[in-house]
Parts: structure tokens; C-alpha cells; sequence
């Protein structure tokens, strides 16, 4: 197996992650709504006070091939809190490049959001998938995550554009 780096995002990093973001769009058949930029990116991630964190899987190259590491995969979360639990976090995405799934890769990035929970003093970590990505909802199964729909009913729901302006008022 290639050798694996996961590690925290570096702000150089922000052209790689946004290429990983439009492919993953493009997956998941949402291209249309990728609407951030490399230096929104940067400016949210890499501020004083940044509102995601973000982890990248980096290929190592063997000693004496020429080219340096590849960023092939990424993991993008940030802190939330529950009323009833505490401190908490949420891994908004994953995603490997196909031509690397399979290795681990995935997995790999999962478990180093879990460490950071933990180091955080997090209770746990959310995350999730759309319905019909059936061999990432079974990864996350196969790691250990509980499905919240089937356990306990719960339904995500977002406000965006026009409805927030209408309940803002504005």
C-alpha cells in the first residue's frame, strides 16, 4: 500500500481542498452548488478565529521518485454544541479520490476527527451521508456510527437564500 499521510490542513492546502470539494460535488451530482472560492477558504479556515478545520490525506512518493506529496482525500468539520451532551463535532465532508478508495484512506481520516473529538473533550461526532450512497453509509456502519434516522427519527433541515432573509426579516 502507498504510504499515507493524514495531517492538518496547511493554508497552502486550499487550491488542493477546493479541487476535492468541486470533485465531490461532481459524485454526488450537486456540482451547481459549489459557490465558495479558494480565498473564502482561506479566510475561513485560517483566521484568528476559523470556523472549520480541516484534514488532508497526503500520498507520500517512495524515496527517489521525483514528485512530492499528493493531496488525494480530505476531511472538513467543526465544532458544534449539544444542549444536552456538551461539546461536539461535525465532519461535513469526506472524500477520497476514486482511484484511492479502498486503501483505508477513508477510514483513515475518520479515525484522526475521532482523536480530535476526543482531545477536544467531545462527547461525539456527527456526520452524514445522502441515502443513496450505500458503500459510504456502510463504511460509516462498519466503523461503528449509529444511523440517528433509524435509531431515533431525527430529520435535518437547513434554512438558505430567500426563506433566511424572510425569517430574518430582511
Amino acid at each position: 500500500m502507498t504510504a499515507v499521510l493524514i495531517r492538518e490542513a496547511k493554508e497552502g492546502d486550499c487550491g488542493n481542498i477546493l479541487r476535492l470539494i468541486r470533485e465531490l460535488a461532481e459524485y454526488l451530482k450537486l456540482s451547481d452548488q459549489v459557490k465558495i472560492s479558494e480565498e473564502a477558504l482561506r479566510a475561513d479556515g485560517f483566521g484568528e478565529n476559523p470556523f472549520y478545520h480541516c484534514l488532508v490525506a497526503e500520498i507520500l512518493p517512495a524515496s527517489g521518485e521525483p514528485q512530492g506529496p499528493c493531496v488525494v482525500g480530505y476531511g472538513l468539520y467543526y465544532f458544534i454544541y449539544s444542549t444536552w451532551k456538551g461539546r461536539n463535532i461535525y465532519l461535513e465532508d469526506i472524500y477520497v479520490k476514486a482511484e484511492y478508495r479502498g486503501q483505508g484512506i477513508g477510514s483513515k481520516i475518520i479515525k484522526k476527527v475521532a482523536e480530535v473529538a476526543l482531545d477536544k473533550g467531545c462527547s461525539h461526532f456527527r456526520l452524514a451521508v445522502l441515502d443513496w450512497n450505500r458503500r459510504t453509509v456502510e463504511l460509516f456502519r462498519a466503523l461503528g456510527a449509529q444511523d440517528l434516522t433509524e435509531a431515533e427519527g431525527w430529520h435535518y433541515f437547513q434554512f438558505e437564500g430567500e426563506a433566511m432573509r424572510e425569517l430574518a426579516g430582511k
